[in-house]
C-alpha cells in the first residue's frame, strides 16, 4: 500500500452514522443479549465518521454489538466481505434483528468484517474458493496469525471502505499494532470508516477517535485517559512491584 500522506481532506461524513435499537422488536428484554448492561438503556449508538472504538471488560458486550452491526450490514457473522457465505458454527445473537442502520448518503465501495478469533475460518473459505491470488498470493494458513491478519488489512482494505474489526490485538504484537495503526490512518484519511472492539491501549490511543466504554453502568463515550484499560496499564507499568505484592500476597503469607 502507498503510505504517502494524502493531499486530500477526508470526507466530513462516514458511511454509517448510527444504529438504533428498536424496542418493539425485543421480545424479552431480560434475555441475552438485551440483558447486557450496555444494551439495557441503549437507544441510538452514533459512530465517528473515521474511527470508533468499543472498549470494556470481557463479557461487557463489545463483540456482541460489533457482530450485530456487521450482520445488520450484510457481512458474514464469522468474517469476510459481504460476498462470503459460510458458517463453522452459528453462534451469533439475534441482536441485529432489533437494530436499524442510520446511513449517510455516501456509500462505501468496499468492506470487511475481520475477527481475530475466526480468521483461519476465513482463510479456509478463501482456499475453498481458490481466490488466494487476491489475498497476498499464498494461503493465509501458511502465515502466522499476525501475518495473516495484516495481509488481509494490507491487501483487502481500501479507501472508501467500511471496516469492522473484533479484537485485532489478539493477532498482533505491540509493534504490529503500531504498523496496523499506520495503515488505518492512511485509509481513514482517504475516507474509510472503522468500527473496532479492542482491549489494546495502543490502538485506543489513535487520535480523535470516538471511544465507547461498556460497563455495568451501560455504554458511554469517554476520553482515552479515562478508560480503565489505559489507567490500569499505566499504573502497572509505573508500579508493577506494587501490583505483584498485592497479587502474590496470599502465596507470601502461606510460605
Amino acid at each position: 500500500m502507498n503510505r504517502r500522506k494524502s493531499t486530500k481532506r477526508p470526507p466530513p461524513e462516514g458511511f454509517l452514522r448510527a444504529v438504533k435499537l428498536l424496542r418493539d422488536r425485543v421480545l424479552d428484554p431480560d434475555a441475552y443479549p438485551y440483558s447486557i448492561p450496555a444494551l439495557r438503556s441503549l437507544d441510538t449508538l452514533e459512530f465517528h465518521p473515521r474511527v470508533t472504538f468499543f472498549v470494556g471488560e470481557n463479557g461487557s458486550g463489545k463483540s456482541t454489538i460489533l457482530e450485530a452491526v456487521a450482520v445488520l450490514l450484510g457481512f458474514n457473522a464469522e468474517g469476510g466481505t459481504r460476498n462470503f457465505s459460510f458458517a463453522t458454527r452459528h453462534s451469533e445473537s439475534a441482536l441485529h434483528q432489533a437494530f436499524r442502520p442510520v446511513r449517510n448518503a455516501r456509500r462505501e465501495r468496499a468492506g470487511f468484517f475481520l475477527r481475530a478469533e475466526s480468521i483461519y475460518n476465513v482463510a479456509t473459505y478463501i482456499e475453498d474458493l481458490g481466490i488466494q491470488q487476491w489475498y497476498g498470493g499464498r494461503s493465509l494458513h501458511e502465515r502466522s496469525h499476525g501475518e495473516a491478519f495484516l495481509t488481509l488489512v494490507e491487501e483487502k482494505f481500501l479507501p472508501e471502505g467500511l471496516y469492522l474489526l473484533d479484537e485485532p490485538e489478539a493477532a498482533l504484537s505491540p509493534s504490529r499494532q503500531l504498523r496496523f495503526l499506520g495503515h488505518l490512518h492512511v485509509l481513514a484519511q482517504a475516507g474509510a470508516q472503522f468500527i473496532i472492539a479492542t482491549h489494546s491501549p495502543i490502538l485506543l490511543a489513535y487520535p480523535h477517535a470516538l471511544l465507547y466504554e461498556l460497563s455495568e453502568n451501560g455504554i458511554a463515550a469517554v476520553q482515552y485517559e479515562d478508560t480503565e484499560h489505559y489507567r490500569l496499564t499505566r499504573d502497572f507499568l509505573l508500579h508493577r512491584d506494587r501490583f505483584f505484592r498485592a497479587l502474590f500476597k496470599e502465596d507470601t503469607e502461606e510460605s
